[in-house]
């Protein structure tokens, strides 16, 4: 095993960081490692928006309802799928692409694009000793964001990335037996049995790592998260910024 493996197989969210910014330099050298990522068909269909200004990043915290470890961390970025540029370099010649942008498609364009910098950006965070969490409540309070972030028509955010140095590291959360993930040849059949055994072993993992929070499963936090985050005002937002028409 590889020190590049090595370090894939240790990942996990950080949510407790030293008081710590990091740099200009920290930053654009993250950043351009992102951008070094695949993107689908040369798109590049995504910005990554720094927050440095500390009133800004308050107010997207209280406006968007976020972890208040946030305003503790290194640094905090917002990815956003973004068809902004192809928009206005096609008006200017002259090219009507607001069909494709105005579907499913395009929608899945920018996020995948944005999700492959995005986990370029974390890989090479945690190569230099820092941490890193992903802050999908963003788009609990995407309204507020976007306008507090002026992103015009084409743009819209899809989560949030705090990172900076750690102070504490929890336990590597156990995943899926790979058996439960990696299919050959088609999708297999997946058997309760399994998915019970798993339970098991996220309860030993939780009630170890804090048993006074009562007995929780992966389900139990699964469902949670589906329940209480519908989001259903997201397809209204995304028709206002001209996407997903279709």
């Amino acid at each position: 095993m590889n020190p590049t493996i090595q370090l894939l197989k240790k990942h996990v969210s950080v949510r407790n960081f030293k008081p710590q910014k990091l740099n200009k330099k920290e930053v654009e050298t993250l950043v351009e490692a992102a951008q070094s990522a695949s993107t689908a068909s040369f798109l590049q269909a995504y910005s990554i928006i720094s927050i440095d200004d500390e009133d800004l990043l308050e107010k997207i915290v209280e406006k968007g309802k976020l972890q208040s470890f946030i305003l503790e961390a290194g640094h905090f970025f917002i990815f956003c799928g973004d068809f902004r540029r192809h928009a206005d370099l096609a008006a200017h010649q002259k090219i009507d692409i607001s069909g494709t942008l105005e579907g499913i498609d395009a929608l899945m364009v920018g996020a995948i694009d944005a999700s492959l910098a995005a986990q370029n950006l974390v890989i090479a965070a945690e190569s230099l000793g820092m941490g890193a969490c992903y802050i999908g409540g963003v788009r609990d309070g995407i309204e507020a964001i976007a306008e507090l972030l002026h992103l015009p028509q084409y743009v819209f955010p899809i989560y949030g990335l705090v990172l900076g140095y750690s102070a504490k590291i929890n336990d590597r959360k156990p995943r899926f037996p790979r058996t439960s993930i990696h299919h050959y040849n088609g999708y297999s059949k997946e058997t309760l049995e399994k998915t019970n055994e798993y339970e098991e072993m996220t309860a030993d993992y939780y009630f170890k790592r804090d048993s006074s929070k009562g007995p929780l499963t992966w389900s139990s936090t699964a469902f949670k998260s589906l329940l209480s985050r519908p989001r259903k005002h997201m397809k209204a937002f995304l028709n206002k910024q001209g996407l997903a028409k279709k």
